[in-house]
């Protein structure tokens, strides 16, 4: 592997392998070419399987109890009300391209989830990522060097890190913001490539993300709200072809004889049935009490329960996390320690034997944070909560006489992640092995770290490919 002097991973969020490996592969000439010459298949996300922490997860292959990061947005404390979001400041394993720095590599990291704030400065150029609250803003640093953000705003303008307000009824308009953030974001990855020094180069598109959230429906004719022959029923194969066309355009700004090509996603994508009012379900069941009788469609706040009659509350999201109020540990526990596990494990069935609107099992599944993580750090849920193998989401709000929505809570979206994402890496230098299905997206940086001919340390959790 010594003809390996550099890397290149392209990161796709949310991309899903059934499309680009199976059923759109003839029509992703660059991609097929990569397959044919490399290894790829399913990559096993983190559980859960969202953008943060999965790409940290990745990048430092380290699992998220270890990371201490369960969310976007993740419990400071055990008081009820405080939340962190979980930007840069959160992460504080070492991620790929600061262990590269010790052995004297130079990294390009352009899209990064969790690298807004620039904490400390790296041994390359940083564009930080889709948190990063506005680029227009002078006081706010998105770029190392700062400088390099009039380079940047001097080849495209204003530089795009996400589509605000993605969960919208106006296709139009966000198809065309994902289209320019896309331009914009590969117009300054070729212009880095091609005038800053690197060894590891690792951008992240965020638009499969937000196009498939956004458009699912559209193409998927299994999804209740498919329309036939809908003016957007190709938006996603379309994107896919231009992302596609993009990769062969950085292609071409390679020397593929020395530099080793990935295309990763954090987790894939699958069309959403609806979701699951968790909290309403709670309150069902008797474990969770308001003060006052609540409203129709009334959005969870804690400032509303009743919490010296609760014993356990739900949060939403793609998945569900599950907070038992526990005796000494929050501020009006009801729960005494003595009774936490069976109180845990009465839950669990519970949840688990859930139906959905059918009146068949939803398939909702429980993971104790303990057994699947190797350390649990901050304040983890008490149970993680996938609903119906994540064709159903989570949903806070309550006051309905069903469990089931199948309105959003936070705007469109038709689509949930899956557990398994994609990977492909190739160089002439390792052997083509065709679709392997058994890697965890835990092995992206070890392998990354032997493409470079240097040991793995020995606290990552997964293992090289190679």
């Amino acid at each position: 592997m010594s003809s390996i002097e550099k890397v290149v991973v392209i990161g796709l969020d949310c991309a899903e392998p059934s499309l680009m490996f199976d059923r759109w592969v003839d029509d992703l000439p660059n991609t097929k070419r990569l397959m044919e010459v490399g290894t790829y298949g399913n990559l096993t996300s983190s559980i859960p399987p969202i953008t943060v922490p999965a790409w940290s997860c990745m990048a430092s292959s380290k699992d998220p109890g270890t990371l201490g990061i369960y969310g976007f947005r993740n419990r400071a404390d055990h008081s009820y009300d405080k939340l962190s979001i979980a930007t840069s400041l959160a992460v504080k394993e070492p991620r790929i391209w600061e262990i590269l720095e010790k052995h004297g590599k130079q990294s390009t990291i352009v899209g990064f989830p969790g690298t807004f704030p620039i904490v400390r400065p790296i041994n390359g150029h940083m564009i930080t990522s889709f948190l990063t609250p506005d680029t227009t803003d002078p006081k706010i640093t998105w770029t190392h060097p700062p400088a390099l953000r009039r380079e940047i705003n001097a080849l495209v303008g204003e530089y795009l890190v996400d589509v605000k307000g993605f969960r919208t009824e106006n296709k139009r308009w966000l198809l065309d913001q994902i289209y320019e953030m896309n331009e914009k974001l590969f117009t300054v990855v070729k212009y880095l490539m091609n005038q800053k020094p690197w060894d590891l180069l690792w951008l992240v598109d965020m638009g499969v993300d937000r196009i498939h959230h956004g458009f699912w429906s559209f193409m998927d004719k299994s999804h209740h709200r498919y329309e036939p022959g809908n003016k957007f029923e190709d938006a996603i194969f379309d994107y896919y072809k231009h992302l596609d066309a993009q990769i062969g355009r950085l292609l071409e700004c390679m020397d593929l004889g020395k530099t080793a090509v990935w295309m990763v996603s954090d987790h894939g994508c699958k069309g959403m049935v609806g979701g699951c009012m968790f909290n309403q379900w709670l309150i069902n069941e008797g474990f969770l009490h308001f003060k006052e009788p609540v409203k129709p469609n009334q959005k969870f706040a804690v400032g509303d329960v009743d919490w010296s009659k609760t014993t356990a509350w739900g949060e939403g999201g793609y998945y569900g996390r599950l907070f038992i109020n526990v005796e000494g540990r929050e501020p009006d526990g009801q729960v005494k320690n003595t009774d936490y596990e069976t109180f845990r494990n009465e839950l669990i069935e519970k949840i688990e034997a859930i139906e959905d609107h059918e009146g068949n099992r939803m398939g909702n599944k429980c993971y104790m944070p303990e057994k699947i993580y190797d350390k649990v750090n901050r304040i983890a849920p008490d149970l993680v909560v996938i609903f119906g193998d994540l064709r159903w989401r989570s949903v806070g709000t309550v006051g309905s006489d069903s469990i089931y929505t199948f309105e959003n809570d936070t705007g469109p979206d038709d689509a949930n992640h899956a557990q398994e994402g994609m990977y492909l890496y190739a160089h002439p230098s390792l052997p083509a092995r065709g679709r392997v299905d058994d890697a965890t997206l835990y092995d992206v940086a070890p392998t990354i770290m032997r493409q470079f001919d240097l040991a793995v340390p020995d606290d990552m959790k997964g293992r090289s490919l190679i």
